[in-house]
This record gives C-alpha cells, structure tokens and sequence, in this order.
C-alpha cells in the first residue's frame, strides 16, 4: 500500500516523484495546454513555489528521446493518445536551470555559468563520436565542454548545441530554461547588471531568434525583464504572468486541489 505520508517536499524531479509514490497534483494539462498554443517561444512568470521547476521537468521527461511512457500511466495526459503517440519521447532536449548562479562580481557568475553550460553539453558527449556530425563540428562541441569557455562561445553555446543535436538525431530540440532572471536579479544587487544583460540577451538571443532547430522553448521566472530589452526582436514570445488565466491551473493549486490534498 502506498504510504500515505509520502509528501515531495522539495523534490523538484517529476521522475523521482512519479518513481517513488510521492504524491503528486497532476498538471500534465500543461503539456496539451503549450502544444495546442503552438507558441513558439513561452514565458511563464510566476511568484516562487508555484511549481515552475517541477513543470520545467515534467516537461523535458515527456518529450526527451528515450523517455519512460510509464511515468505518465493515469495522468491526464495519458487520455490524450494521439498527442502522446505524436510528440511523447520524441526530441532532443536542453534543459537548464539558471537559479544557481548567484555571484557578488560578474567574473564570478561567468564562471557559474560555464559550469551550467558544461554539463548540460556533457549529458550528450556521444556527439564527439557522432558520424552524422563533421570534424569541425565535433570541434566546437568541444569547446561546449571547455571550463575556460571564451564570451563569444558562451553567447553562441546553446544555439551550437541545438544545431547539433538537430543534425545528430535529425529532430529540432525543445529548450527549456528554469528561472532565466535570477542571473539578472543577482547581478542587480551586486552591480554588474548592464554585464549580466549583455550576456544574457545574447545568449537567449541567439538559441530563441531565428533558430531553425527550434523545434519550441519554454522560460520560467520570477520577473519579466523589460527595461533593458532582454528579449529585444524576440518576436515569437508569448508572455504568460500570473495575472492571465490560460494557464491559470497549471501552476500553483485550485481550490479543488488544495481541498483534496487537505482530505489526503
């Protein structure tokens, strides 16, 4: 019998809650919700503890190749069984958290940064040995795994990585990017923001811009930067704040939620 005191308190990993039997409220809605819109690009801005980090991932275990159907078995998004048969386990997938780069100077939160970036690259190190890549390529998928990562292969990093993967698999890539603004906030509070922009427009620019191996990214955070211009001809975003209801049940918990786990 599953134990009735098996609360996820903070585990932010779908499989680990899917795995193990915590309790979990069911928000694959989601899924249906951001393919129907077919927005290319969506940001979803919400107050912390509303879930974000656990939708980026249940997100990537649905539509990253090789995934587990079982992980979904009695979820809502299981009744749908055209849309899992036609997008479940089906792309290559980045997914990266921005939420630990907190640094008091910039130098600090490029190195951060790099460390982010490396092992995103590393998780699909098979690259180097591809036979569908070229030896040049090969060559700047190493640079991804380079600790002393230059800015000019920093800006263009995760836009390399989908041209890859999409060559390799030959299937576009889904970008998922958790708490894209902490960077931003961080490097408010210590002073090197006009620093921290630069680098992150360019970086977010270039994957989310005019990317022909997007196949549709998805950004969570806190607050939505707009003074500085940081998603500047970004013409493909959706914004979507806690103030819209399109999304309204799909972060955070409903009254109908909330009182079935008071019962639980």
């Amino acid at each position: 019998m599953e134990n009735q005191f098996m609360l996820p308190i903070g585990i932010e990993e779908f499989k680990e809650i899917r795995e193990e039997g915590y309790y979990y409220v069911d928000k694959t809605a989601l899924i249906e919700q951001v393919l129907e819109k077919r927005s290319k690009v969506t940001l979803f801005t919400r107050p912390r503890r509303f879930g974000k980090s656990l939708n980026m991932s249940m997100l990537k275990r649905f539509f990253e190749i090789g995934t587990d159907p079982s992980l979904f078995e009695g979820l809502h998004i299981s009744k749908n069984a055209a849309l899992c048969e036609r997008y479940m386990g089906k792309y290559p997938v980045i997914a990266i958290s921005l939420k630990g780069v907190d640094a008091a100077s910039y130098q600090e939160a490029v190195v951060q940064l790099v460390e982010i970036i490396n092992p995103s690259a590393a998780s699909y190190q098979f690259l180097q040995n591809s036979g569908r890549l070229t030896d040049y390529e090969k060559e700047r998928f190493c640079k991804l795994l380079d600790d002393d990562m230059n800015m000019k292969i920093m800006s263009s990093s995760m836009l390399w990585l989908t041209k890859l993967l999409e060559k390799h698999f030959n299937r576009k890539v889904v970008i998922l990017i958790d708490e894209y603004d902490v960077p931003l906030d961080k490097a408010f509070q210590h002073g090197y923001f006009d620093e921290m922009v630069s680098l992150i427009r360019g970086m977010l620019g270039s994957v989310l811009k005019t990317n022909d191996s997007l196949q549709m990214g998805v950004l969570t955070g806190c607050l939505r930067i707009t003074k500085e211009s940081i998603f500047t001809g970004l013409n493909n975003l959706k914004v979507d704040s806690v103030l819209r209801t399109e999304y309204g049940d799909s972060f955070g918990f409903t009254e109908i939620e909330v009182e079935e786990m008071l019962a639980y």
